[in-house]
């Protein structure tokens, strides 16, 4: 059986995970990452994607995150996102209304700095359905 480490995964609203993992996957701004016990340190950026971690338990869950930040190092993982929810929890009509709205807004945009912005939200959000 794998060794298994302590996992935290936070969002602005709460936490939604805390225990012990023998594996997280991991949405890393640079490409997914996996992370064991006694992980090297290291610190990345999160992309929007699904986080997939299995309990020590044999359970296992996935969990949609965009934005944030993760710390992994020899004595656990920490994942500070600004926004989490499980998968199994998520409502496909509300994502396809929230990229109606970025397409909107993008179109609608008022200067690049927006525009920008909004085109951006719009890909994150296209590549978590397609993900998904």
């Amino acid at each position: 059986m794998a060794d298994a480490f302590p996992f935290e995964l936070v969002s602005p609203e709460r936490q939604l995970v805390t225990g012990e993992a023998t594996q997280v996957v991991v949405p890393g701004a640079e490409g997914q990452f996996t992370v064991l016990a006694n992980h090297a340190p290291f610190l990345s950026t999160l992309k929007p994607g699904v986080l997939e971690v299995t309990m020590a338990d044999g359970s296992t869950d996935r969990i949609f995150v965009r934005g944030g930040f993760a710390d992994a190092n020899p004595e656990g993982l920490t994942l500070l996102a600004e926004e989490a929810q499980r998968v199994a929890d998520m409502d496909m009509a509300s994502l396809d209304q929230a990229i109606q709205d970025a397409r909107e807004d993008a179109a609608d945009a008022k200067d690049d700095a927006a525009k920008t912005a909004a085109e951006t939200k719009l890909a994150q959000l296209e590549e978590v359905k397609a993900v998904l």
